[in-house]
């Protein structure tokens, strides 16, 4: 692929718009359709649009393989994370109407929350389930 300048020049412009679009999805996500798994899946397809167009080396220096392992954590502690706290605000687990002031807000921060753990569980799976595929000759 490094012979193909222009595949290279485009998919650098189109980086910024692809990760752009994926945290839209994930912010509107409670508003309308998308939402956590679908802003993952977004946000994952554009690293491995990287690493096809200019290599697994080279996404591995973006992404190691110690941050996606992060992000599976994060993910999953900040999803467990928000049933605990409502448990410890006197609610049910993952019951969002504790989290806030009004239960309206509780809600929008409830889900806000859920979506991006998720969110960031998905788009490090997505890399990992890369890594292993692109990487098994070696």
């Amino acid at each position: 692929m490094r012979d193909l300048l222009i595949l290279r020049v485009v998919t650098k412009l189109l980086m910024p718009f692809i990760l752009i679009f994926a945290l839209y999805v994930q912010f509107h996500g409670d508003y309308g359709p998308g939402g956590g798994f679908q802003a993952g899946v977004i946000f994952g397809a554009g690293f491995i649009l990287y690493g096809l167009v200019f290599g697994l080396d080279d996404l591995r220096g973006v992404l190691s393989s110690d941050v996606l392992r992060a992000g599976f954590a994060l993910g999953v502690l900040i999803f467990a994370g928000v049933g605990v706290a409502g448990l410890l605000l006197g609610g049910n687990y993952l019951d969002y109407n504790v989290l806030a002031h009004d239960p309206v807000h509780g809600q929008h921060l409830g889900i806000l929350l859920i979506e991006f753990g998720v969110g960031v569980t998905v788009a490090s799976v997505m890399v990992s389930i890369f890594y292993y595929f692109a990487g098994r000759e070696r």
